[in-house]
């Protein structure tokens, strides 16, 4: 791609089985695969995109979420443009961990002058009768800790997760005025 406006590094994060890997996978290939494995450390994509007539390119960084990663995070989210924090709407557990993460990704991204867009997401929304964190309530630590969206997806039906993207990456240009 030529003429790019932009390059944007947009991270992932949160606990280790949520679907990250499978939602930044489903993004890139419009696949479902269940074999995926765990992710070790973190790895790193790359799409281009045209949003509102501009050519950009997004670097997504899917980083591991087992605690025993988390001591790489800062190192990884050094210029970091964006961020998605996601959890599994089915399992609690993997919400209540909102803070430590934001706060690991927060400080170690923040070398700019601007707020980073950070964006939240619910996955396995297609496990939806084993729903145990409510979109209201999710929606509303989402406002708490003032991010800059909230969307539920299905990485397995892929429902919403092309939204997700455009929105982050919008969000980024919006953020450098680009947009």
């Amino acid at each position: 791609m030529t003429d790019r406006e932009g390059t944007f590094k947009l991270c992932i994060f949160g606990d280790g089985g949520v679907g990250k890997t499978t939602l930044v996978n489903r993004y890139l290939t419009k696949v479902f695969d269940e074999s995926i494995k765990m992710t070790i450390g973190a790895d790193f994509y790359v799409k281009d995109l045209e949003i509102e007539g501009k050519k950009v390119v997004i670097r997504i960084w899917d980083f591991g979420g087992e605690q025993r990663f988390k001591v790489l995070l800062p190192s990884f989210a050094k210029g970091a443009d964006g961020g998605i924090f996601m959890y599994d709407i089915t399992r609690y557990t993997s919400v209540k961990n909102i803070d430590d993460w934001l706060s690991i990704f927060e400080k170690s991204a923040q070398d700019k002058q601007i707020n980073i867009p950070i964006v939240m997401v619910g996955g396995k929304l297609d496990l939806q009768e084993k729903r145990s964190v409510a979109t209201e309530d999710a929606v509303e630590l989402s406002e708490k800790h003032n991010l800059q969206g909230y969307h539920e997806c299905s990485s397995k039906t892929g429902e919403n997760v092309e939204e997700i993207f455009i929105s982050i990456t919008k969000k980024i240009m919006e953020s450098i005025k680009l947009i």
